[in-house]
């Protein structure tokens, strides 16, 4: 009798400043990948139009947030622009355990914080922009944010690109369809890991007997 193979879902998370295109990657993967869910994040920033509760963010107040990080009920959490952001545990534990892959779109403190607790179960990609001047039009095209947020997003970008050592994979995004391409290699990468296979001890014992 064959030996059944199972693995442990791993936690992919992409990291960028604003406008290098981690989103974009993000939508394409989950698309691509059945089994792949994404880390929906609290936030207390205000909802934009077109955003569903529980489905782009779960926006919750300042105390409730507060209350969650006390509790235990975060995996992570950031104060970024203003606003608070952290990523509720249970949902991740849960999509872990049925063997499903959890993708996040955090940046480097919220990463710096996942690998103090999940390591093992951590693969980390940063994304580059090809340019400071492609980084500012991407922005400015997106048309969602005053004048103001874009010069604060464009002097945030060059702190959030010196943490690019400190992540797995670096992917410059100068090609949103190669640049998915490789993150989607990744992907696929890890998920053969030796150490993310459980049984599979005993489907090698059960081939030698075969033999």
């Amino acid at each position: 009798m064959d030996t059944p193979l199972t693995r442990r879902g791993l936690m992919f998370v992409l990291s960028s400043p604003s406008g290098a295109g981690k989103t974009t990657i993000t939508r394409a993967l989950l698309k691509n990948n059945p089994g792949l869910e994404i880390s929906i994040s609290a936030t207390t920033r205000q909802r934009r139009p077109g955003e569903v509760d529980g489905q782009d963010y779960y926006f919750v107040d300042i105390p409730e947030f507060n209350a969650m990080v006390e509790n235990g009920e975060m995996l992570e959490h950031a104060k970024v622009f203003g606003n608070y952001y952290g990523t509720p545990r249970l949902p991740v534990d849960e999509a872990l355990a049925r063997g499903n892959d959890v993708i996040f779109d955090i940046d480097w403190q919220g990463t710096q914080q996942l690998r103090e607790i999940a390591r093992d179960d951590l693969v980390t990609v940063f994304i580059l922009p090809p340019n400071a001047k492609e980084l500012e039009r991407r922005l400015r095209a997106r048309a969602q944010d005053p004048e103001e947020t874009i010069r604060q997003r464009m002097d945030k970008a060059s702190d959030e690109m010196t943490h690019y050592s400190e992540y797995d994979y670096v992917l410059i995004n100068n090609n949103v369809d190669m640049a998915i391409q490789q993150a989607q290699h990744i992907l696929d990468s890890e998920r053969l890991k030796r150490h993310r296979l459980s049984g599979l001890s005993d489907f090698v014992r059960g081939l030698k007997e075969g033999l």
